[in-house]
């Protein structure tokens, strides 16, 4: 791995990690892409360079987190599932899934046609919860469930928490701010038990492509949730639907 490689896996990272797209999944793809193998320094690397786009998150909504301790209160209830399962099944994942491009491509496939369908058969009510401060607790667990299916690689974070808040009974923009927001727990806890483990091992020069990883995925990511709060306005998930399944299909190809 390279400078340069820090600096695509960098703006990859910023733009993949807030759209229901995976950003795991093309990050390992573009890994594929490089020529860059599947070392335990790459693979902690796509887990901490995550962290800049985390930052993103945390800068532009700052005036609501530090006021909103009922916000606060619904994120924890809603990371404590994948706290707990992610906990149980890290070695797990670590070892056999974040080194399986075919587990992601039929990921983004599957998810892609899932994000589809669901779309085009969901409804939402007029009633549907708009606030973040009003989601129940059952509700925020149950986006924390859906979550837990964003372990493997190529389902997408966002993805799944998107499809569990609007299965839940939020609106579009409460679900997708939610998610944002919920990623700031859920990836910072991954990222240290990551790199509790395996920081050790890292020398200076792999220091330095973190640290370039991280402040190119900050200011990608903070474009990137603007994009996306503004597409959202008018319309569906159905697009980024397509374009899972068109993705997969063309790596599929390619890596072949």
């Amino acid at each position: 791995m390279n400078l340069w490689h820090s600096l695509v896996f960098g703006v990859v990272e910023g733009i993949t990690e807030f759209l229901p797209i995976s950003s795991t999944g093309h990050l390992m793809l573009t890994a594929k892409l490089l020529g860059v193998g599947q070392s335990d320094f790459i693979k902690s690397f796509e887990i901490a360079i995550q962290l800049g786009a985390i930052l993103a998150v945390v800068v532009l909504y700052w005036p609501r987190l530090s006021k909103g301790v009922e916000i606060w209160k619904r994120l924890l209830a809603a990371f404590v599932p994948a706290a707990v399962i992610g906990a149980l099944v890290y070695g797990l994942i670590k070892k056999y899934l974040l080194v399986s491009n075919e587990v992601v491509l039929w990921s983004l496939c599957i998810g892609g046609l899932a994000l589809i369908v669901f779309e085009l058969l969901h409804r939402e009510k007029e009633d549907a919860t708009d606030e973040l401060s009003a989601i129940t607790y059952p509700q925020a667990v149950c986006i924390g469930l859906f979550q837990c299916l964003a372990m493997v690689p190529g389902v997408s974070r966002s993805a799944a928490t998107i499809i569990g808040g609007l299965t839940a009974g939020l609106k579009r923009k409460a679900v997708v701010e939610f998610s944002f927001l919920l990623a700031v727990p859920t990836m910072a806890a991954a990222t240290a038990l990551d790199l509790s483990k395996s920081a050790g091992s890292f020398n200076m020069d792999q220091f330095i492509f973190l640290g370039t990883g991280f402040c190119v995925s900050f200011v990608v990511a903070a474009a990137a949730i603007k994009f996306l709060l503004a597409f959202i306005r008018r319309h569906t998930f159905i697009a980024f639907g397509v374009y899972r399944v068109a993705a997969a299909l063309v790596f599929w190809f390619i890596i072949k």
